[in-house]
């Protein structure tokens, strides 16, 4: 169920994703991906509304789960 989830998620939510698993904040997200925590909070959202979920551990596992790794 979760992998055609994962699958709807855009290159940029999966890296996102791969942070989160890693116990990155959303600061920490941002500031390594260059990017706004606003833009962060986005991506997040959009990871949850995707896969279903409103929790980052949640999130977090499915990330571990399907070996993030590109």
């Amino acid at each position: 169920m979760h992998e055609k989830n994962l699958s709807l998620l855009t290159p940029r939510e999966r890296e996102v994703l791969k942070l989160i698993a890693q116990g990155l904040s959303n600061g920490e997200i941002a500031a390594a991906l260059f990017i706004s925590q606003h833009t962060v909070k986005n991506h997040v959202s959009n990871i949850y509304r995707k896969l279903g979920e409103h929790d980052r551990t949640k999130v977090a596992l499915l990330a571990v789960g399907e070996d993030m790794e590109e």
